[in-house]
């Protein structure tokens, strides 16, 4: 099973450690992609004025921290990308508190998308750093176009022959889009919250709080040693979690979609 998941905008700043080697990271065919999207976020960065990094980064006058960091990133401090991505998701998943069989299937079965980076495993050393998706970097152009381009033979390999379970957020979902047979291996995932209001059930999509959610869920993937072949087998997987779980139709040849349906958030 591969597990697709998102960064998180707040990175905890490695303060020991050597310096990222992008040829060091895993798959390499990915490599001059990466040089080059990191060659000219340090150049932004390292110019005197930093309105015009403030405005591509999306960054207001007070994060001019970020922008210094991104003109430092080939010589920062660097640890595994487990310790580095933090916010809700990742509090959640909690990667650096699992027992060690359970970081090893992390290792193995997690790949992280990344504005920078492209994708990366969780023992996969990198600085902290600000780039997001989003950004339209000059001299490369937006960034989830520009991985789109790279990432498809990539993320097909590394999806073999199982069950891919997609939890990235929609602007890195849009750097790779699987198709015929892997599009029906795929399963993504809507929190939805259910509670009862003047005596009625109602739902409503979680948006924040949805990533808290699927941290946990990885997280008890990864605890339970779950190795489904199959999306029907990952369902059941969840299911045996004790999460509620409602499939929607989708067309032929498009990803399972599922609710996942959760009552605290």
């Amino acid at each position: 099973m591969l597990i697709l998941l998102p960064p998180s905008e707040g990175k905890t700043a490695p303060r020991s450690g050597r310096p990222v080697d992008p040829d060091a990271l895993s798959q390499p065919a990915l490599a001059p992609g990466r040089e080059r999207v990191l060659d000219a976020l340090v150049t932004l960065c390292s110019v005197p004025d930093r309105d015009r990094a403030r405005e591509v980064l999306g960054l207001s006058p007070g994060q001019d921290e970020e922008v210094d960091r991104n003109a430092r990133l080939r010589t920062a401090p660097a640890q595994p990308a487990a310790k580095v991505y933090t916010g809700v998701l990742y509090d959640a998943l909690g990667l650096v508190t699992l027992p060690g069989p359970a970081r090893a299937r992390a290792r193995r079965s997690v790949l992280v998308l990344s504005g920078l980076w492209g994708v990366l495993r969780t023992d996969d050393r990198i600085p902290a750093y600000r780039c997001a998706i989003g950004v339209n970097l000059p001299g490369v152009g937006g960034l989830a176009a520009y991985w789109r381009g790279l990432l498809d033979p990539v993320l097909t390999e590394a999806a073999g022959g199982g069950p891919v379970l997609d939890l990235r957020s929609s602007g890195y979902a849009a750097t790779w889009r699987p198709t015929g047979r892997l599009a029906e291996r795929t399963v993504t995932v809507r929190v939805l919250h259910e509670q009862v209001v003047g005596g009625e059930v109602r739902r409503s999509v979680v948006s924040h709080f949805n990533k808290a959610s699927k941290g946990r869920l990885v997280r008890d993937l990864l605890l339970a040693g779950a190795a489904p072949r199959s999306t029907g087998r990952l369902v059941e997987a969840l299911c045996d979690l004790k999460y509620t779980v409602e499939e929607r139709s989708v067309a032929v040849g498009r990803p399972r979609q599922l609710d996942l349906v959760v009552t605290e958030l």
